[in-house]
């Protein structure tokens, strides 16, 4: 006969942490120390594949003079991207439990991102989508059967918000194969009537119960990709200036751009992360509006490393556009970045109307800077490093007199402020 002092028999195999496959449930919207993952890490860094190949297809558009046409792809091919990079961020953010299952059916959406990265330039020169829909499918039949883990594992309204989830993906995928059927002209309209109906899956599916994702999570996967879009941007315009180095040797031409163009990605950078934005993150609504904001952000960041390509080769003869067009290849993607990260970012941390006009103003004297000829990028580049300083000065000063007040009042403490551009 067993004592009652003897302890039970161990559990037999590994501790549910360490096990092969476990339930997919929520993790905590409170959870501490949630940082990005490595596979996260590598989930993103894959993207770079499909952003070069959209920046690359942008600048031949533009350099041979077809503008209108450029864009329009590029709008539509940078969704994609852009989306199918959303759909596995929030989902992990609320959760990745990182067992094996889960594992190899991100490895399987990495391949799916590839293949459409692989369908990029098909998709640009012929307007033939089939390899960006195939991509789409592997992609989606992954992020499905998620979404289905996820429903087996809860009950309720989760149980309901995931298969609305794992069944709007499927019928939205089904929808895209008009890019495929249809006639050319109407293939613009298939993304005018699809893009809307992917955005309005995930408010339909939340409505009955949200997602727990982790704003400190999110926000540092935003800042993350932000930093891949950038770098990407740096990787561009390097590649562009070192090639009309080598084939022109036209330094003159192109150190005004290369200057340039640096100013605008440092402060790029400065304006993006000078605030944390996690503590805006409160409720579905406010993320809905900042996440799906993101789209412009990450485009016209992207879409400026385009430009500074275009604005080399037009500088050194090989681009069949004016200067004015060239120009405006780097201005308006930057003047966008600033405007929508001040409306996104910034203006929630703003004090006053001299620090709310900073990042308007400059958006709106770089595009003026489109009209200066040669040395447009780089007294745009100036322009956006102005506006770093300008909010640098205005915040140190407003910090000054917030001390200077709480000293004199002989109590309390100075209240906590945070710096902004």
């Amino acid at each position: 006969m067993t004592s009652s002092s003897t302890p039970p028999p161990a559990p037999s195999g590994p501790p549910a942490r360490h096990r092969p496959l476990r339930r997919l449930t929520a993790r905590g919207r409170d959870e501490a120390h949630r940082v990005a993952s490595s596979l996260e890490l590598f989930f993103d860094l894959c993207f770079v594949v499909a952003i070069a190949q959209a920046g690359a297809q942008l600048v031949h558009a533009l350099a041979d003079g077809h503008a209108a046409e450029g864009i329009l792809n590029y709008v539509m091919i940078f969704f994609a991207i852009w989306w199918a990079w959303m759909n596995f961020t929030w989902f992990a953010s609320a959760y990745d439990n990182d067992d094996a299952l889960y594992r190899v059916v991100t490895l399987v959406q990495i391949a799916g991102v590839l293949i459409l990265a692989a369908g990029i330039s098909r998709a640009f020169d012929q307007h033939e989508f089939l390899g960006v829909w195939l991509g789409y499918v592997v992609m989606r039949l992954a992020m499905s059967a998620q979404w289905l883990r996820v429903a087996r594992s809860s009950r309720g309204s989760e149980r309901t918000m995931a298969l609305r989830y794992a069944v709007g993906v499927l019928l939205c995928q089904v929808g895209w194969l008009g890019l495929l059927v249809l006639p050319e002209g109407a293939r613009p309209w298939v993304f005018v009537v699809m893009a809307p109906l992917e955005m309005l899956v995930p408010l339909y599916a939340e409505k009955v119960h949200p997602t727990s994702w982790h704003p400190h999570h999110i926000a540092e996967r935003y800042g993350l990709f932000t930093i891949i879009v950038l770098g990407e941007t740096i990787a561009a315009a390097t590649v562009a200036v070192k090639s009309g180095l080598d084939e022109h040797d036209a330094l003159g031409e192109l150190l005004p751009i290369a200057a340039g163009g640096l100013l605008i990605i440092f402060a790029a950078w400065w304006i993006y992360f000078v605030v944390p934005i996690h503590g805006h993150l409160r409720s579905n609504r406010q993320s809905f509006v900042w996440g799906y904001g993101h789209y412009v952000i990450f485009a016209s960041g992207a879409a400026i490393g385009a430009g500074l390509e275009v604005a080399v080769e037009q500088a050194v003869g090989e681009a069949h556009i004016s200067r004015l067009s060239a120009s405006a290849a780097v201005t308006l993607p930057t003047a966008l970045f600033l405007l929508t990260v001040w409306a996104l970012h910034s203006r929630f941390y703003k004090v006053g109307i001299a620090q709310q006009l900073v990042l308007p103003t400059a958006s709106l004297l770089v595009i003026v800077c489109t009209f200066l000829g040669d040395g447009a990028v780089l007294a745009a580049g100036l322009l956006c490093g102005l506006a770093v300083a300008t909010g640098v000065t205005l915040t140190a000063r407003m910090v000054t007199r917030e001390r200077g007040a709480s000293g004199s009042g002989g109590a309390g403490g100075e209240r906590a402020t945070t710096p902004v551009a």
